[in-house]
C-alpha cells in the first residue's frame, strides 16, 4: 500500500523503543490529521513538549489520538520562531481567502462581452416597440406608438372573400400582412419567452413581449380554416394585401399611411399543399401555447389548432407536400419579397414544437425521422443560417437541448447525437474565417450576396448565446467539432455591438438607440405626418423622395444593414438598406434577451445562474420508466 510523502511505514508497538524522535508532520486533506515525517522540505519544524503527556502508559492509551496511529509519539518545541511563523501564516491565508470567496459571492456577476446590461435593457425596451407601430386592426390605446391608429379593419373582404383578416402585423415598410414571416415571428418571440422569461420578467418587459406574442396568435388562429369533414380542403389564408397590378392603387405602389388606405385589399389562400407555411403556423401556435399555459382555455385552443393542422398536412404525403410560394395563387407577393425553397424544414420544425407543447411522441419521431430528409432538401448557402426561411439550425439545437437535459433514448439516439454534431459545427462555423467571411469592421456575412446581413447575424448570435447557457448548465466551459475546439466566452463574444454601433460607420442600425442611428427609414407610417389630414397616394409619393428625416421615429426599428463593404445609405427610397421587417426584428429581440444580464440570485444557492428556464420547455414531457 503506497504511503504519504515523508511518512512512515505502519509500525508495531514493540518497534516504538527503535524509533527515533519525530520532529517533522506534515498533514493532507484526506487524512483529516497531523502525519509524521522524515523531511523538513514537505513539513512543519515541532518538537516535544507541546500537548500535554500521560501520566501513565494506561492513561495515555485511554485517550482518542488526534495523530496517525500509525507511530505514537511526544511532542515538545523545538523552534518557537518557526512554530509562530507558520501559525501566522496559515491563519493570515485562511483569514484572506475566506474575505476573497465572500467578496467573489456577493459581486454581481457581469458579463462584459456585451457592454452594459442598461444600455442592452434599453435596446431590448425598444426593439419590442417596434412591433407595436407594425399592429394592423383595432389599434390599442395604452401603447407609446402616437404615430398610429385604426387600420385594414376591412381586411378579408374582397369580391371574392369573405373572411374576418382583422389583425395580425405589416411585414415592414409597406403595407402587406404576409402569414409565413408572422408566423416565424411569433415562434422566435415565443421561444424567447420559454427560456428566458425570467430575464423579461427582471427588466418589467414580460407582460409587453406576452401582449405582442398575442396579438400574433390572435391571428393566426384566424388564418386556418379547419374543414367540415375529413375529405374537404383545409384553406390556409398566406396574405392579405397586394401589389401585383400595373397603374392600380395597392400596398407596394401607393406610399400611404395604412389608416388612409381605401383600396381594396386581396386575399391570397391556399390548401393543405403548403406545407411550409403550415409547418410554421403550427410552430407558432404549439410555442404560443406553452407561453400563455396559465391560460387554460386559450393555450387548449392554439395546440388543438395545430395539431388539427399538422394531422391534415402530413396526411397527404410526399407527392401532395410543397411549398406554398409554388402556386402563384397561394403565394401571392411573398414570390418576390418571401419565396420559400423548401418545406421539409418547416415540418420538423412544427413537428418538433408541437412534441413540446403537449409531450406526445408521436410528433417527435416525426421530426428526428424526417430530419435527415430535410438536411437533403436544405440548399447549400442556406446552411448553418437560421430565419424565416430555413429553420432546421433552430431545430436541431432545440434536439440537442432535448438530449443534454431530458434525453429520452431509444429510438431517438440517433437523430440526437447527429443533431448535437450539427450544432457544435454550427458554432464552430460562426466563429471560424474559414467557413464564413466577414467585413473588415466585424460583420460575419451569412448571406454575402443577398443584402440585409443584420438579419443573419441576429440570429446567430442568439443561438450561439443561447448555446453557451445550455452549456454553462451542464458546467461544460466549451465543446469541439473535428479538431476544432470553442469555449463559452468565444461564443458569448459573438454579440450584437455590430448593429448597436461598434462598427466602422459609427452608426447604430437600431432607431432610437445610440447617438446616430438611421433617420429616413423605409416606411410608410413613420414617413407621413401624423397630422390629423388623409393623404393620397399622389400625396404620399412626395414623403418617398422627401429629404427631411422621418416625422415620427418608428423606435426599436433595425433596418437592413450596411453592404458587405460595411457602407450604410440612409436614404428612404433605397430599402436594401433603410427597411426593417418584423422578422427581422424578431431575431434582434431574441439576440438581445440572450445577451441581457440574467436577474440576481437573491437566494444565495450556489447553482448556476444564466437566467434561463432550463425545465419549463419539458414540462408537458412525460418520462416513461423503463420495463422492468
Amino acid at each position: 500500500m503506497p504511503h504519504s510523502l515523508g511518512s512512515p511505514a505502519h509500525t508495531s508497538t514493540s518497534e516504538l523503543a527503535d524509533v527515533q524522535p519525530v520532529r517533522f508532520v506534515h498533514t493532507i486533506s484526506e487524512s483529516g490529521r497531523l502525519l509524521p515525517s522524515s523531511s523538513q522540505w514537505n513539513s512543519i519544524e515541532i518538537d516535544y513538549g507541546l500537548f500535554p503527556q500521560p501520566q501513565n502508559a494506561s492513561g495515555y492509551e485511554s485517550l482518542p489520538s488526534r495523530f496517525s496511529k500509525s507511530v505514537d509519539f511526544h511532542l515538545i518545541i523545538a523552534d518557537r520562531t518557526y512554530f509562530k511563523r507558520f501559525v501566522y501564516i496559515t491563519i493570515a491565508t485562511v483569514l484572506l481567502l475566506s474575505f476573497l470567496v465572500l467578496l467573489l459571492h456577493f459581486l454581481p456577476h457581469k458579463h462584459h462581452h456585451h457592454g452594459s446590461s442598461r444600455n442592452l435593457t434599453s435596446a431590448i425596451n425598444q426593439a419590442l416597440v417596434f412591433f407595436d407601430a407594425q399592429k394592423s386592426g383595432s389599434y390599442p390605446k395604452n401603447t407609446s406608438v402616437k404615430f398610429r391608429g385604426n387600420s385594414g379593419l376591412q381586411d378579408g373582404i374582397t369580391r371574392d372573400t369573405h373572411a374576418d383578416l382583422v389583425g395580425g402585423f405589416y411585414d415592414s415598410g409597406n403595407n402587406i400582412k404576409f402569414s409565413f414571416p408572422t408566423a416565424y415571428t411569433i415562434t422566435v418571440l415565443s421561444w424567447t419567452v420559454i427560456e428566458y422569461h425570467q430575464k423579461y420578467a427582471d427588466i418589467g418587459e414580460l407582460d409587453h413581449v406576452k401582449d405582442i406574442i398575442k396579438w400574433g396568435s390572435d391571428y393566426l388562429l384566424k388564418l386556418f380554416l379547419p374543414p367540415n369533414s375529413t375529405f374537404d380542403p383545409i384553406t390556409l389564408y398566406s396574405q392579405v394585401g397586394t401589389g401585383n397590378d400595373i397603374g392600380v392603387d395597392n400596398d407596394i405602389s401607393c406610399w400611404q399611411r395604412p389608416e388612409d388606405m381605401s383600396y381594396e385589399r386581396l386575399v391570397s389562400k391556399c390548401d393543405s399543399t403548403a406545407s411550409d407555411l403550415a409547418g410554421e403556423i403550427i410552430a407558432a401556435l404549439s410555442a404560443a401555447s406553452m407561453v400563455f399555459k396559465e391560460d387554460a382555455n386559450y393555450s387548449g385552443n392554439l395546440i388543438d389548432r395545430a395539431e388539427n393542422l399538422f394531422d391534415h398536412v402530413t396526411k397527404e404525403g410526399p407527392n401532395l407536400q410543397g411549398t406554398y410560394t409554388a402556386n402563384i395563387a397561394c403565394g401571392g407577393q411573398a414570390r418576390q419579397f418571401y419565396n420559400s425553397s423548401g418545406y421539409k424544414d418547416e415540418l420538423v420544425w412544427g413537428g418538433t414544437w408541437l412534441f413540446f407543447a403537449t409531450g406526445n411522441t408521436t410528433y417527435l419521431e416525426y421530426a428526428t425521422d424526417q430530419f435527415a430528409s430535410a438536411e437533403e432538401e436544405e440548399l447549400v448557402f442556406e446552411k448553418g443560417i437560421f430565419y424565416w426561411n430555413n429553420k432546421l439550425t433552430a431545430s436541431a439545437v432545440l434536439l440537442t437541448r432535448l438530449r443534454f437535459f431530458r434525453d429520452l433514448g431509444y429510438p431517438y439516439e440517433d437523430a440526437f447525437g447527429s443533431s448535437t454534431n450539427s450544432t457544435d459545427f454550427l458554432m464552430c462555423s460562426y466563429l471560424s474565417k474559414l467557413t464564413f467571411k466577414k467585413t473588415e469592421g466585424g460583420l460575419i456575412l451569412l448571406r454575402p450576396d443577398y443584402g440585409a446581413p443584420l438579419q443573419y447575424a441576429a440570429t446567430a448570435s442568439f443561438l450561439s448565446k443561447l448555446y453557451s447557457d445550455y452549456l454553462d448548465l451542464l458546467r461544460r466551459s466549451g465543446s469541439s467539432c473535428g479538431n476544432d475546439v470553442f469555449s463559452l466566452e468565444m461564443l458569448r463574444s459573438f454579440s450584437v455591438s455590430y448593429i448597436l454601433g461598434e462598427n466602422p460607420m459609427k452608426m447604430s442600425y437600431m432607431v432610437g438607440f445610440g447617438d446616430q442611428y438611421p433617420t429616413h427609414v423605409h416606411h410608410r407610417g413613420a414617413s407621413i405626418p401624423w397630422d390629423g389630414q388623409q393623404y393620397s397616394c399622389n400625396d404620399g409619393a412626395r414623403w418617398l423622395n422627401a429629404k427631411e428625416p422621418n416625422p415620427n421615429d418608428l423606435l426599436g426599428a433595425m433596418v437592413a444593414g450596411p453592404d458587405r463593404n460595411d457602407l450604410f445609405l440612409d436614404e428612404r427610397d433605397k430599402p436594401w438598406f433603410t427597411e426593417p421587417t418584423i422578422s427581422s426584428n424578431a431575431g434582434l429581440v431574441a439576440a438581445l434577451i440572450a445577451l441581457q444580464d440574467p436577474p440576481r440570485d437573491s437566494s444565495g444557492s450556489n447553482a448556476v445562474n444564466v437566467g434561463i428556464d432550463k425545465d419549463a420547455i419539458f414540462e408537458n414531457i412525460q418520462i416513461v420508466p423503463a420495463a422492468p
